[in-house]
This record gives structure tokens, C-alpha cells and sequence, in this order.
């Protein structure tokens, strides 16, 4: 018995002479004082692996690269929700190549703050256009079952080839209740955005987290601050048809909607969905 206590003495203070040596530690940094962004593709191009971005540069760091390249109409970091990209705020390069040949495509000066942003490249000759992502998000607190998700609507809406369009869009909403088109927000031009909108769910179960069809409209507002008629776009047979999309939203969500593309050439335009939450 003796002989075991001796041993068991001895292995706690091996132990503990390792546990000394051998500390854990978690190297990490904190992002309080950080610009975090993401990175988002929406210049006007026909949407084929040629054209995909297989290359992003920032402050000299690739952050993308062949194996997870930046594909047109879509953002970065990708492949989960709520990721950021953390660089210091101030002035910060932005390069972009296309293409498995590797060609310089966009080479831009930035100024980033503390706090998210998205960053949109709209056009491979100019300065990106930068939003505040709205975080920290406010959540809607109900003592029932919540009933509504958040929608930021974008307008980057080309008319034809190198040239944006001039035209003031309303996006809107039918709500699943009454079947009544509601506004989702103000009337956006050209790199505008709505910023966070709430857009009614009603459940499809009830035993669900909560999730339903919406359709989406967008509406022309005329000179005078008036909505118009329907935004026409031309379809794949190069034929103007009004615009309406359809989209299954959850409860407590909150999704990107950016309109891009083309109104009157190809490629033509479609609004992508990014989820923020």
C-alpha cells in the first residue's frame, strides 16, 4: 500500500511539473477595433468560370484563390453565414484577377471603418461602392411565435453595356397574408440600398422554425415621386417581361436581395439572395 501511495505521489507531481511546462494558451485578437468586410462581384459580365475572380488580393494577403475563387454575382468569404474578412481600418488595397491566367483585372484603393461593411465591385474602372452592413442586428421580440424577417434590397442595375441605369426602382413585397404589395423601404437608385426591411412570414407548418413562399415585384417611381408601372427587363428570348421573383423566406432571417445585370442586354439582369443571418 505504501508502494501505491509513493507511485500515486509521484505521478501528480510529474503532472503537475508538466502542466507548468505545457500550458495551453489560445492566441487570439480581438476584432473591437477591427474593419471587417466582405467582398461582393457584381460587375455587368456573362456569368461563366472564365470570368470568375481565381485571385483576390488585400494589402497584399490572397484571400482567394483557384481552390475558392470569387464567382461573378456572388460575395466572399462564402460557404457560411456571417463570415468576415478583419484587416486594420484606414486604406486598404483591393486586387482582383481573373481568370486561371491570373489577369489584373482591378487594382483599388479603399478606406475601411471599424465595424462591417460590404464592398461592392460593380465596375473593373472604378472605386467599389461601400455599405455599412448594419450590425449589430436588432432582433424583433414577440411573446408569440416572430413573424418576420429583415430583406436589404440593392440596386446595381445596368442598361446596357457601360451604362448604369438611370431609373429609380421601389421594391416590394405581396404580403402572404392579405395578398396587398407592401413597399420595402424607399425608392433606390443606381448603388443605393434599402438597408434593412422587415418582410412578414407566414408559417407553411406550424410545427416549423418558419418559412414561406414570398413574391417579390419591383415598380418604376415616376419623375414626379410617384410609383409607376412594373420594371421591365428583358427576358433569356430577348423580350421585356415585367419583373417578379419568388423566394422562400424563414422567420428571424435577414437576406441581401441585389439586383444586377442587365436591363436591356445581356447578361440579363436577376436579383442574387446572400443570407446575412
Amino acid at each position: 500500500m505504501k508502494i501505491l501511495k509513493y507511485i500515486s505521489l509521484v505521478m501528480m507531481l510529474v503532472l503537475a511539473a508538466s502542466c507548468d511546462k505545457n500550458e495551453v494558451e489560445y492566441n487570439t485578437e480581438s476584432i473591437s477595433e477591427m474593419a471587417e468586410f466582405q467582398l461582393h462581384y457584381f460587375v455587368p459580365v456573362t456569368a461563366t468560370t472564365t470570368n470568375n475572380i481565381y485571385k483576390v488580393v488585400v494589402n497584399g494577403d490572397t484571400i482567394a484563390n483557384k481552390t475558392a475563387p470569387l464567382s461573378t454575382y456572388n460575395a466572399i468569404p462564402n460557404g457560411s453565414v456571417g463570415r468576415f474578412y478583419t484587416v486594420k481600418p484606414g486604406k486598404v488595397n483591393i486586387k482582383l484577377y481573373m481568370s486561371t491566367a491570373f489577369t489584373l483585372v482591378y487594382d483599388k484603393d479603399v478606406t475601411l471603418n471599424v465595424g462591417k461593411q460590404n464592398i461592392f465591385v460593380y465596375d473593373f474602372n472604378k472605386d467599389p461602392i461601400i455599405f455599412d452592413n448594419g450590425y449589430p442586428y436588432q432582433a424583433n421580440l414577440t411573446e408569440d411565435t416572430d413573424s418576420t424577417c429583415y430583406v436589404k434590397f440593392y440596386n446595381f442595375l445596368y442598361e446596357t453595356t457601360g451604362a448604369t441605369s438611370t431609373l429609380k426602382l421601389q421594391y416590394q413585397y405581396t404580403d402572404p397574408r392579405t395578398g396587398a404589395l407592401v413597399n420595402i423601404g424607399k425608392p433606390v437608385s443606381f448603388g443605393e440600398t434599402t438597408g434593412w426591411q422587415p418582410v412578414k412570414i407566414v408559417k407553411s407548418l406550424f410545427n416549423s422554425s418558419g418559412y414561406c413562399p414570398i413574391v417579390y415585384k419591383i415598380k418604376v417611381v415616376n419623375a414626379d415621386g410617384s410609383i409607376g408601372d412594373d420594371l421591365m427587363l428583358w427576358n433569356s428570348n430577348k423580350k421585356y417581361v415585367a419583373y417578379t421573383a419568388t423566394t422562400t423566406e424563414y422567420i428571424g432571417r435577414r437576406y441581401h436581395h441585389i439586383l444586377g445585370g442587365m436591363r436591356s442586354a445581356l447578361p440579363i439582369a436577376s436579383t442574387r439572395q446572400f443570407t446575412a443571418l
